[in-house]
C-alpha cells in the first residue's frame, strides 16, 4: 500500500534556513596543523581583532600535538611512568635518613609498649 503522510521524516518548523533567519556568520579562517605522525588537521577559527589562533592543536586521529610548521611538528608529550609511594619517598630522603626515621619510630613504639606493659602490671 502506497499511502502515508507526505511529510514523513520532517519535523515542525523544519525548512530551508538561510542567513536571513540565523544572521550573518562570523568570518572564518582555516588553519592547518601537522602532527609528528604526518596527519593534517584543518579546523576553522573565527577571525577578528580579539581572536587568537592557537599555536598547537591536538590531532583528532592520534592525539599527538600538532603545530603550524609542517617541517617541524611539535614533539610528542613524554608521559612519566607511574611512581609508587615508595619511589616518591626515596626521592625525598636518602637511605641513611630513612634508617634514622625508622629507628626513631621503632624506639617510640617500644617505649609506648613498655609503658603500657608496666601500667597493666
Amino acid at each position: 500500500m502506497a499511502g502515508g503522510n507526505a511529510i514523513r521524516g520532517s519535523r515542525v518548523g523544519a525548512g530551508p534556513m538561510g542567513e536571513v533567519e540565523r544572521g550573518e556568520s562570523a568570518p572564518r579562517e582555516a588553519v592547518s596543523y601537522y602532527c609528528a605522525r604526518g596527519h593534517v588537521n584543518t579546523p576553522s577559527f573565527a577571525t577578528g581583532d580579539d581572536q587568537v589562533i592557537p599555536v598547537e592543536w591536538d590531532c583528532p586521529r592520534c592525539g599527538l600535538p600538532g603545530g603550524l610548521d609542517q617541517a617541524n611538528p611539535p614533539e610528542p608529550i613524554r608521559n612519566e611512568p607511574y611512581k609508587t609511594h615508595l619511589a616518591y619517598v626515596k626521592e625525598r630522603r636518602s637511605e641513611a635518613e630513612g634508617e634514622a626515621l625508622l629507628e626513631e619510630a621503632l624506639s617510640a613504639l617500644r617505649a609506648r609498649r613498655s609503658a603500657v606493659a608496666v601500667a597493666a602490671d
